[in-house]
C-alpha cells in the first residue's frame, strides 16, 4: 500500500485519546505484517519489534501517536442538545457548524453538528466573538433527553470531527487527524524496511496512545523497551499561511522539519531540546539523502518526546516531523512529498545508527 493509501486508510478512522481501538487493531494488523514480534501494552500502546543484524542489546525507539483530539460528552440536556468538553487542544473558533460524530456508548456512531445561531438572528455583538467550549452543544437531531439516550449516547461518550480526506493540488491533501495518522504511516513504511534490511540496533517502533491527553502512552511504552534513545514523528505547525506571517519559519512543500526547541509556554515546564548527537545524525542523514531538512524553535508545541526523555535515567530524544497547516482542525494540510521525504530521512538514520552508540557531553 502506498503511503498516501496508508494515511488517507488512517484519517477515515475514529480514534480518540482513550478510545484508540480501532487504530490499535490497525496497526497491529499493519506493523505486524512485517514482523512476528508486535505486542499491545494494557495502555493500548501497539510495540513493534525488528531485530539487530547482529546481536545486540542496543535498542532505538521510533513512535507517533495513533489518537486524535476531539470531545467528551459531558451532559445531556432536556431539550436533547449535548454539552461537551474539549479532549485535546481542540480550537473553540472552529467548532460552530462543524459536523461530528458520536462514539455513543452502545457501539452506534451517531452524526451530529455544532450548533451555531442563525446568522440572521445573530446580535452584531456576537457575529465577531469566539464562543467558549461551555456554549458549545451538538445537536443530534433529538427533541428529548430520552431520545438522545435511545441513540445510545450518554455522559462521557466521545465526540470526533467527521472523518475525511481530499486530495489537492501540488501533491497534497487535507483531512482529519493527519495528526498524527502521518507518522503512524511512516512508521509503516520503516516496518517494511526493516523487515528486508535489519538496522545496526534493535529498533521498537510504536503506535502510542493518549498523546493529546496530557502525553501519556510513549512514556509508558518506553520505560518498558528501555531504548538507547528515542525520535519522535509528529507534524510541525506551519506558519506559512496568510494571517501567520511565518512566525517559525516552518512551510508545507519545503521538507521535513526537525526540533530544535519546543516549549508548551502555557503553565507547563514540558518540552524538548534535543540531543547534540542525534541532531548531528539527523543533519548527516539530510545531507547523504539530499533532502531539504527545515528546522523549527516553536513556543506552544508538544510531542511525547517531552516525557520519553525524562525515563529510565533519561533517554535522548529528537522530534523529526513535516509541516502541517490548520493544526487541530478538521481540515489539517500537509504535502505528501514532505511525509515522503521524511519516511526516506527517517529510514536512512536508523539504517545507518552506529552500535553503540554512547552519546557524550562535555
Amino acid at each position: 500500500m502506498t503511503l498516501a493509501l496508508q494515511l488517507e486508510k488512517y484519517c477515515l478512522t475514529m480514534a480518540t485519546s482513550g478510545r484508540e481501538e480501532p487504530m490499535i487493531r490497525l496497526m497491529k494488523e499493519d506493523l505486524g505484517a512485517f514482523t512476528s514480534q508486535v505486542s499491545v501494552d494494557s495502555f493500548g500502546n501497539v510495540m513493534a519489534r525488528f531485530d539487530a543484524a547482529s546481536p545486540t542489546d542496543a535498542t532505538l525507539m521510533v513512535f507517533a501517536h495513533t489518537d486524535q483530539v476531539g470531545m467528551v460528552v459531558t451532559k445531556i440536556e432536556a431539550s436533547g442538545f449535548l454539552r461537551v468538553v474539549r479532549l485535546g487542544g481542540v480550537p473553540e473558533r472552529v467548532l460552530p457548524g462543524s459536523v461530528v460524530k458520536i462514539l455513543a456508548h452502545g457501539g452506534e456512531v451517531v452524526t451530529g453538528v455544532m450548533g451555531t445561531p442563525p446568522h440572521h438572528l445573530t446580535p452584531e455583538a456576537m457575529k465577531y466573538q469566539v464562543p467558549t467550549v461551555d456554549k458549545a452543544y451538538i445537536d443530534v437531531g433529538a427533541s428529548s433527553e430520552a431520545e438522545v439516550h435511545a441513540l445510545g449516547i450518554v455522559v462521557g461518550d466521545h465526540v470526533a470531527y467527521e472523518p475525511r480526506f481530499e486530495y489537492l493540488a501540488n501533491n497534497r491533501v487535507t483531512g482529519t487527524s493527519l495528526d498524527d495518522r502521518g507518522g503512524c504511516a511512516v512508521l509503516v513504511g520503516l516496518a517494511r524496511h526493516l523487515s528486508t534490511t535489519p538496522a545496526p540496533v534493535n529498533v521498537v517502533l510504536v503506535a502510542s496512545v493518549q498523546e493529546e491527553f496530557n502525553l501519556r502512552g510513549a512514556m509508558l511504552a518506553a520505560e518498558k523497551i528501555k531504548p538507547m534513545a528515542a525520535i519522535s514523528l509528529d507534524l510541525v505547525a506551519a506558519g506559512d499561511t496568510p494571517e501567520m506571517g511565518a512566525p517559525n519559519g516552518v512551510e508545507v512543500g519545503k521538507g521535513p522539519v526537525m526540533g530544535l526547541y519546543s516549549f508548551h509556554g502555557r503553565g507547563t515546564l514540558n518540552g524538548v531540546i534535543p540531543h547534540p548527537g542525534l541532531v548531528d545524525m539527523t543533519e548527516k542523514a539530510a545531507t547523504a539523502k539530499n533532502i531539504a531538512l527545515q528546522r523549527h524553535a516553536t513556543i506552544g508545541m508538544l510531542t511525547d518526546a517531552s516525557y520519553v526523555q525524562l525515563v529510565n535515567g533519561g533517554i535522548p530524544s529528537i522530534d523529526l516531523g513535516w509541516p502541517t497547516r490548520y493544526t487541530h482542525t478538521g481540515v489539517e494540510l500537509c504535502s505528501l512529498d514532505d511525509l515522503a521525504a521524511l519516511e526516506t530521512l527517517v529510514t536512512h538514520i536508523v539504517g545507518n545508527y552506529p552500535t553503540p552508540w554512547q552519546p557524550e557531553r562535555g
